[in-house]
């Protein structure tokens, strides 16, 4: 590594050369903290050594100015005057470490260590990051709104924690892959990430998903299995849509939580868990709890750090941007040679509602790429409620036709829903039958 030492004593740099030089690290010396930010100004290190004491001037001080120059630098600081105060003090301004003096060359060498398996860590996130954004293109959460960047600026405060964080906003947002960042930026990044869809299970298979069985605890248990939870261990477990979780399983929960303990089902042995809780939810939880169908106290633990995903039509300065990036990455799948949207296109884009949000929006440019034979990406690419918006007054009440406010509904239905099969099951009727209806209407 490249490594800068900052201390105010020469024998002790020169020491410290030789160990570090000895271990094949690349060393520079700065007696004070003028020489320090001068070399920080100029040149990248990966780790420093940084004395608490430089002369007159106090290396806590320096800290985070070291830092503000060089974020990603680790700082290990070194002292002769070692307390649990200055060592927490240290740690809380930003240190990677703390090392009292005097040190041995044994205990130079593991923290180096640390700091080499941190890098690690860090460049395998990078590398994830880079492949998820390559598989889903919706990760990418570059932002131009103020509102949206308060959100994910809450978010990356939270991720280095262990804190319990909420994420709310409508389906389609970004929730899923906003808690795979906060993930991704966290210490347990190393760790396993798993998703329990809170929706999808009776209570008895969720329980049995999230806290795994014994054998021989229900019908069909034909050997033991783990949970969720146990693998998760030391890994972070994403609730999403944790509004819809049954009742019966909410204290069960609300342990997992506070003790961090739990029982598999069918099983009396308690077992202890380490784990990460992120959440979601397009629900207005405190209305549940007014109602009774959500627990005050569960809804206290999980909204230890609140994070809200505006909808895509309060993101006006991202559709574009949005969009061209969907556009990118579904050209470069499919191999056409389409270059942008018509203006047509992008002042249908800036009109329409996306009651969908980022979801529908991918929805409509990987449609649009398949169908699009032009350069360009044209109105007659795109589905007929963003091409030809109905007009204004297609709703419950107005003077229109049956067929009109049917043609309406069942098009905002398939707008804001991931499959036909969804739809249908929303609309209460089969899939067969939406496909007529569907042609019936031009939709």
């Amino acid at each position: 590594m490249n490594i800068l030492i900052v201390d105010d004593e020469a024998g002790l740099r020169r020491t410290f050369r030789t160990a570090l030089e000895t271990m094949q690290h690349v060393v520079t010396e700065a007696r004070d903290s003028a020489q320090a930010m001068e070399f920080l100004s100029h040149r990248t290190f990966d780790a420093a050594f940084l004395d608490l004491r430089l002369g007159s001037e106090q290396g806590l001080d320096l800290l985070p100015e070291i830092l503000r120059l060089a974020p990603a630098l680790d700082v290990v600081v070194i002292t002769a005057y070692a307390t649990i105060e200055t060592a927490v003090e240290a740690m809380r301004r930003g240190a990677f470490d703390y090392l009292p003096k005097p040190f041995t060359p044994n205990q130079l060498r593991l923290v180096l260590e640390r700091i080499a398996r941190a890098r690690r860590v860090q460049s395998h996130v990078d590398e994830l990051e880079a492949q998820v954004r390559a598989i889903v293109p919706e990760a990418d959460l570059q932002t131009n709104e103020p509102t949206m960047r308060l959100a994910l600026e809450v978010a990356h405060k939270a991720a280095p924690t262990d804190a319990t964080v909420l994420l709310r906003g409508e389906s389609g947002t970004g929730k899923g892959v906003l808690a795979r960042t906060i993930h991704a930026h966290s210490p347990r990044a190393h760790a396993p990430f798993m998703t329990v869809a809170c929706p999808s299970l009776s209570a008895e298979l969720l329980e049995s998903e999230l806290f795994g069985h014994v054998r021989g605890a229900f019908t069909g248990a034909i050997r033991d299995t783990a949970g969720k939870v146990m693998v998760a261990e030391g890994g972070t477990l994403f609730l999403d849509e944790i509004g819809d979780l049954p009742a019966a399983l909410q204290p069960k929960l609300l342990r997992l939580l506070q003790e961090k303990r739990f029982e598999r089902v069918g099983e009396t042995q308690t077992r202890a868990s380490d784990v990460r809780i992120l959440a979601s939810t397009n629900r207005n939880l405190e209305a549940d709890t007014a109602a009774g169908r959500f627990r005050e106290d569960l809804l206290y633990r999980l909204n230890v750090i609140e994070v809200t995903l505006p909808p895509l039509c309060e993101r006006r300065l991202d559709i574009m941007s949005l969009a061209e990036h969907l556009l990118h990455f579904f050209v470069q799948q499919s191999g056409k040679q389409i270059l942008h949207f018509t203006p047509e296109v992008r002042d249908a884009f800036l009109t329409y509602r996306w009651p969908g949000n980022v979801r529908e929006l991918r929805n409509v440019i990987e449609r649009a790429v398949i169908l699009c034979s032009q350069p360009g990406v044209g109105l007659a690419d795109l589905p007929s409620q963003i091409a030809s918006p109905p007009r204004p007054g297609i709703e419950v009440g107005a003077a229109v036709s049956l067929d009109e406010l049917e043609a309406e509904h069942i098009r905002r239905v398939l707008a804001t829903t991931p499959t036909m099969e969804s739809a249908a099951e929303i609309l209460g009727i089969d899939a067969s039958t939406l496909y007529r209806k569907r042609k019936r209407y031009g939709l």
